[in-house]
């Protein structure tokens, strides 16, 4: 009887304990079962354009009408050319006409329209002048071509495709992000815990394990030693559940960010407007409340203000040629390129005094390979044809390759991938070039419709990588219009995919990509074909190649008279007043202030006359333009226009500036064995497509990251040993690369740790560590940083080196003696004098360095002088301001042609 109470409290107890037993392995499966969407995708696909999520196949797409093969080109069309009102001449040869190659295109924002008018009843093309270039791909059906218009699309390989054919010497590559590197679980923690942190600032990197400090003069040296590195800090991390990581906004979350490509895309958004859309984004398509489940199938089973300004310029001469008044700011890839479109095309349906018949877009690096009277031509007998070129392949890896199954969001100049999507079910998907003729019925539907299938797949592109490769293809193929479709975009495109398809555009989305190459003159024979119809090509680029431009310009125009000026010469403009310094980076700034100065010496010790300052000058303010200028393709400097004050009648100048660079390349005397070796250089903006340094000229500064390119001729497999020695002979970096018997180019940028140490740097190339070449390039002092002149502690900041002399983790000390490279204590007292330099003291030091690797060339006068042997700049024919012919656009002539 006394038992019975405690056993049935025991039961209560363990009826309790079994409660919260239960409870604690419902919350341990939640917890499970929350991360299991991270731990889902990691068998994620590797093959094809991007890694991406498990493969699956896309719904079954509707019945697919058989595309129209093109017709036979008429008569008209194949004939060749003489006559015509070729409303231009394409491409100027310097960026203050437009010039075809100008990579300063891209950025610009600005978007017009093009269009030529003729007489009815023939059609008047309206071309649209796309300012900022795009690279899109597909796979036609035919057996691929080299003049295939399949844009973008990645090669089958792709997952096999290795940037770098380096082995390091002695030194671990580049870490990759934290986030790559952790598990799922552990990026939602580290995510955590960024988001805590994201208001305060950065400290400065820890150094390596490796020093290389010099004693100053009459101290004891120091052997480098490796030093134990201090692990990183970790923030406390936010106790709590293991959920989303907290996004911090004024607007709570609507869902828990679970996907493993949202919380990627989510640590590296820089700013709180675009993780806050990022979020927004991801829980509407979350909740089923961003894509469309369906589509209705009706038809019966791409910055520069400069480039802008001359535009406008340009437009106000000719009454068939409009600016639209806004512009807007596209990336490669990005859902606002389809946005553009979309607007130009309701602007130019809103001309009511312009009956225009079809829109073409065309971009900077097009130009024209037949007559504007051909192209009428042709149009004229298929004006009710719609031409956009297909990939040709199944659909299934059309839409895998393309992206089209998964979630993207354009926002801070970037596109993020999110997740994955379906396919809307009921329609065809379809897609290709992003490059169309499209007639005016079809314009006015996609743009003015309100029907199911125009309003849907407007909202489903808006979230689409590459939207314009597959927008209009679908679109048009699932609407009323969709038998007036023609396989064909009547463009010539030059691809290379061993060299175009790098993943270029990585750091603009979240994707792997391909670019077409730029045209050379051995390409020329390539737009003399006649088997199939073309009146484009792409791409071309003065800054790459000007000459097959103008072989291509005398094939349509003829040539011009004997004596023409110009004709070999090109000028970019990559700076001018208007836009103001701040478009200008603190390493520019610095170096064209110091040309200027270097021009105006030279023009007191080649001008100058004892006794007569009529040629000394004071310089004043900032440099007014910069040009790039180029001479038979070759780079031959900068053109700086400035101002400065005469000193003999104290009145202000405006005078130009040419400096060029100095031959810094050279081969080891005596020379060795060794004869593969044909150049190298550093620099920085290495394009590994058109294998050239986009950063013209090398400027350099402290936190700029180097890379190393060499050129080769072909030989046996080799390896050589590369060594970056820095201003007072410390080994920064050594690396072993194995050149391969048939490798032309190879690059590498090594992780060194920042800031570098300003002066002249040396590159040597060993092999069987005899020395074979060297090559040298500058880092420069920083005169100005954002864009002011710099405080003192912030040159010393800028221009000691990185902490401890450890440019890397390991130190290289113990090769010095071998490569005879001794450190002076000496060299290394004066660099730290130079280092905490200001002022006049800072600007002698930096024009001191910029002498020894640049040259003024010659200095002219813009306007009025009072130096009676200064030269004018017009009559001067390297200057920016000589007679140009070929890229200068008159009044259009009777027979309605500028030439």
């Amino acid at each position: 009887m006394v038992a019975a109470p405690c056993a049935r409290r025991l039961a209560r107890r363990s009826h309790s304990a079994l409660l919260a037993a239960l409870t604690v392995l419902l919350l341990q499966t939640l917890v499970v079962w929350n991360f299991s969407s991270l731990d889902s995708g990691a068998g994620e696909r590797r093959g094809g354009a991007a890694a991406g999520g498990a493969e699956q196949p896309p719904p079954a797409p509707a019945p697919r009408r058989e595309r129209r093969d093109l017709p036979a080109e008429p008569a008209a069309a194949r004939g060749g050319g003489g006559g015509g009102g070729g409303g231009g001449r394409g491409p100027p040869a310097r960026a203050r006409g437009g010039g075809p190659g100008a990579p300063r295109v891209q950025q610009l924002a600005s978007r017009g329209a093009l269009a030529s008018r003729a007489l009815d009843p023939q059609p008047s093309p309206v071309i649209t002048l796309e300012t900022q270039d795009g690279y899109f791909s597909h796979r036609p059906k035919e057996k691929v071509r080299t003049d295939s218009n399949n844009e973008n699309s990645v090669p089958k390989d792709f997952e096999n495709v290795d940037n770098s054919n380096f082995a390091p010497r002695s030194q671990k590559q580049k870490h990759q992000p934290e986030l790559a590197k952790k598990p799922p679980k552990g990026q939602k923690e580290l995510l955590k815990r960024k988001l805590e942190q994201e208001d305060k600032g950065k400290g400065r990197p820890s150094p390596g394990k490796g020093t290389n400090e010099v004693q100053p003069p009459g101290e004891r040296a120091v052997v480098n030693g490796s030093r134990g590195k201090d692990p990183p800090r970790q923030p406390p991390a936010r106790k709590g559940g293991a959920g989303s990581p907290e996004l911090r906004s004024d607007q709570p979350l609507k869902c828990d960010i679970s996907g493993k490509e949202a919380i990627s895309a989510l640590s590296r958004a820089k700013s709180k407007h675009c993780r806050q859309e990022i979020g927004e984004t991801y829980c509407r398509h979350k909740l089923g409340l961003l894509m469309p489940e369906k589509v209705t199938r009706f038809c019966p089973l791409e910055r520069s203000n400069y480039l802008h300004r001359q535009v406008l310029q340009f437009a106000a001469q000719y009454s068939n040629v409009r600016v639209t008044p806004w512009r807007m700011a596209t990336i490669w890839g990005g859902a606002s390129l389809l946005s553009t479109y979309l607007q130009s095309m309701r602007d130019l349906l809103e001309m009511t005094d312009w009956p225009w018949d079809f829109f073409i877009n065309l971009s900077a690096a097009d130009y024209p390979i037949r007559t504007n009277d051909q192209l009428v031509a042709f149009l004229s007998r298929y004006r009710d044809m719609n031409f956009l070129k297909s990939h040709g392949r199944d659909n299934a890896r059309f839409i895998r390759k393309q992206g089209l199954d998964r979630l993207f969001l354009e926002c801070d100049a970037h596109m993020w991938r999110l997740g994955d999507r379906r396919i809307p079910e009921g329609i065809a998907v379809d897609g290709g070039s992003d490059w169309f003729l499209l007639n005016r019925k079809f314009v006015e539907y996609v743009t003015f419709s309100t029907d199911d299938l125009v309003t849907k797949m407007k909202q489903f592109y808006s979230y689409t990588l590459l939207p314009a490769e597959s927008f209009f293809h679908t679109v048009l193929e699932n609407s009323p219009h969709c038998d007036s479709m023609v396989d064909n975009n009547l463009r010539i495109t030059n691809w290379n995919r061993k060299l175009g398809c790098k993943c270029q555009y990585k750091h603009i989305v979240d994707w792997c990509g391909c670019s077409p190459n730029d045209f050379k003159p051995q390409d020329f024979h390539r737009f003399q074909q006649t088997a199939r119809p073309t009146f484009f090509a792409r791409k071309f680029e003065a800054v790459v190649n000007q000459e097959i431009i103008g072989q291509l310009d005398y094939y349509l125009y003829g040539n011009y008279p004997a004596g023409t000026p110009g004709l070999r010469s090109y000028w970019e403009n990559v700076y001018d007043e208007p836009d103001g310094i701040h478009s200008l980076s603190d390493v520019m700034l610095t170096l064209y202030h110091s040309f200027a100065r270097l021009g105006l010496r030279r023009a007191e010790a080649s001008l100058h006359a004892e006794g007569d300052n009529s040629c000394r000058y004071y310089p004043m303010g900032h440099p007014a333009s910069v040009h790039l200028y180029f001479l038979a393709d070759r780079f031959q400097g900068f053109l700086i226009k400035h101002h400065a004050t005469n000193l003999a009648v104290s009145k202000l100048e405006t005078l130009e500036t040419w400096v060029m660079p100095k031959k810094v390349f050279k081969i080891a005397s005596p020379p060795s064995d060794f004869g593969r070796l044909q150049f190298s250089e550093v620099g920085t903006d290495w394009d590994a497509k058109e294998r050239l340094f986009r950063n013209f000229g090398g400027l350099l500064g402290p936190m700029d990251e180097p890379v190393g390119m060499q050129k080769w001729g072909k030989g046996p497999n080799v390896t050589v040993t590369v060594i970056w020695v820095d201003p007072v002979n410390i080994i920064a970096a050594t690396y072993d690369i194995l050149i391969e018997s048939t490798a032309e180019f190879t690059h590498y940028k090594p992780p060194l740790n920042l800031p570098l140490r300003p002066g002249v740097w040396t590159v040597k190339i060993l092999h069987h560590w005899v020395p074979v070449a060297e090559t040298k390039f500058l880092v420069a002092p920083l005169t100005f940083s954002n864009r002011q002149p710099i405080k003192a502690e912030e040159a010393l900041k800028l221009h000691s080196g990185p902490l401890r002399n450890a440019y890397m983790e390991q130190s290289f000390q113990s090769l010095n003696p071998v490569l005879s490279l001794p450190i002076s204590p000496a060299q290394v007292e004066q660099a730290r004098r130079n280092a905490a330099s200001t002022g006049a003291t800072l600007e002698r030091w930096l024009d001191s360095l910029v002498g020894g690797v640049w040259t003024a060339m010659d200095i002219c006068a813009t306007g009025p002088t009072a130096c009676p042997v200064m030269q004018t700049c017009s009559q001067t024919a390297w200057s920016s301001f000589s007679p140009d012919p070929k890229s200068e656009l008159g009044p259009v002539k009777p027979d309605g042609r500028l030439r």
